[in-house]
């Protein structure tokens, strides 16, 4: 049964509130984390605590639980000309580093002539999100 320092394989499908699949690793590699390691969002951490080989669970977290409702000083407005011409197209997803040298993604928002508006907010911020889980191996 999953309890703190378990070694945990999951099999998992994400998807949000409109139904869409936002992740998943089903007829791939499964998620392998240590349990009580903070290696996944926390509340679903709490979910999974017992479950054993074989179980499935479906969990849902609220936007707090998830990744926040998402931070309005995140969305920036930066010159065009700072933004790869590629990526001038709204949902672009792009690797940004920050002064510190920290590596960040951050997605394009709204493309206005010589202005880009990027939000640096994670993409599944202000989403619900509902976790369907397969316990493949506890260790």
């Amino acid at each position: 049964m999953i309890a703190d320092g378990s070694q945990v394989s999951l099999e998992y499908t994400l998807t949000t509130d409109d139904g869409k699949v936002a992740d998943s690793n089903v007829g791939a590699e499964p998620l392998v984390y240590t349990h009580g390691g903070q290696q996944i969002l926390p509340a679903l951490e709490a979910a999974l605590v017992g479950l054993a080989v074989g179980e499935e669970k479906t969990v849902s977290l609220s936007a707090e639980e998830g990744y926040g409702v998402g931070d309005p000083e995140l969305i920036q407005t930066v010159p065009a000309s700072t933004v790869p011409e590629d990526a001038h197209e709204v949902g672009t997803q792009l690797l940004a580093e920050s002064s510190e040298g920290e590596q960040h993604m951050v997605r394009v928002k709204e493309v206005k002539g010589e202005e880009i508006v990027i939000d640096l907010n994670h993409p599944l911020a202000g989403e619900s999100l509902h976790f369907a889980v397969k316990v493949l191996a506890v260790e």
